[in-house]
């Protein structure tokens, strides 16, 4: 099993330590972005240096040995709010579960190697010393990683854990959106999410879905709130709603 990092998040800051880990980029270094003006604001885009081809492989003879230590001196980037967010971080998307609109779909089902539970698989990256997990709704696995963190011993204080909200709850609205943040932290067997994220700008409902996590976060359930897949265009119109509380990533 390779060891899977999480999606590139650009991470508003209020201060950045050097490190290798925590490469500072110019807006040429991301040619997907659509203006450089999105930039602006953003101190530090994080994501962890290495190839596919050097990811850790994991195996039933060395998982035996490992212990439940975090990974040694992982660096952290302070939020607007000051709150550290891990650096390093395990993406769940596609562990074990394949969504049905993703690309990769079709030749998953017709693969007839068989398949770990995304548990172990989180389980591993909890013994290898993963802390921060980014999961979504889309991802259909919350509940499984919740197990693996239960299972795992590791007090909540010590892990971060990100989500997001599905393009067809931010449709339904607001009581919908609750809901799904109250599975979402059953699933995930926690009280409160250190960040929650709006999956996509959905025209004519991201504004409103925003301002839902707003309220959410001043009630506790959410330490963090942000975006994720937006664009300038959607980032301003965001910013020009009104809002009260600005992104803390657009992931």
């Amino acid at each position: 099993m390779k060891i899977a990092f999480s999606a590139i998040s650009l991470i508003f800051s209020t201060a950045v330590t050097a490190s290798p880990f925590v490469p500072k980029l110019s807006s040429r270094a991301l040619p997907s972005l659509s203006s450089s003006a999105f930039l602006s604001p953003l101190t530090s885009i994080s994501f962890p240096l290495q190839s596919p081809s050097s990811s850790p492989s994991l195996s039933s003879s060395t998982t035996t040995h490992l212990n439940m230590s975090p990974l040694p001196e992982c660096p952290t980037i302070p939020l607007r709010d000051g709150t550290p967010h891990h650096a390093i971080g395990f993406g769940t998307y596609k562990v074990v579960y394949i969504p049905p609109s993703s690309s990769a779909a079709a030749s998953a089902t017709a693969s007839n190697a068989p398949l770990r539970t995304a548990t172990e698989c989180i389980a591993d990256a909890l013994k290898v010393g993963y802390r921060f997990f980014e999961c979504a709704e889309f991802y259909n696995n919350e509940a499984e990683v919740g197990k693996a963190i239960k299972e795992s011993g590791i007090a909540r204080e010590n892990l971060f854990l990100c989500s997001k909200v599905w393009t067809t709850t931010i449709e339904k609205g607001e009581e919908a959106i609750r809901a799904r943040l109250d599975h979402t932290l059953a699933d995930l067997g926690t009280d409160y999410l250190d960040l929650y994220l709006i999956h996509w700008p959905v025209p004519t409902h991201h504004i409103s879905a925003y301002k839902t996590l707003e309220k959410l976060k001043s009630e506790g359930k959410i330490r963090n709130i942000g975006v994720s897949n937006y664009v300038i265009e959607d980032y301003k119109e965001l910013l020009d709603s009104g809002i009260t509380v600005k992104p803390a990533v657009n992931q």
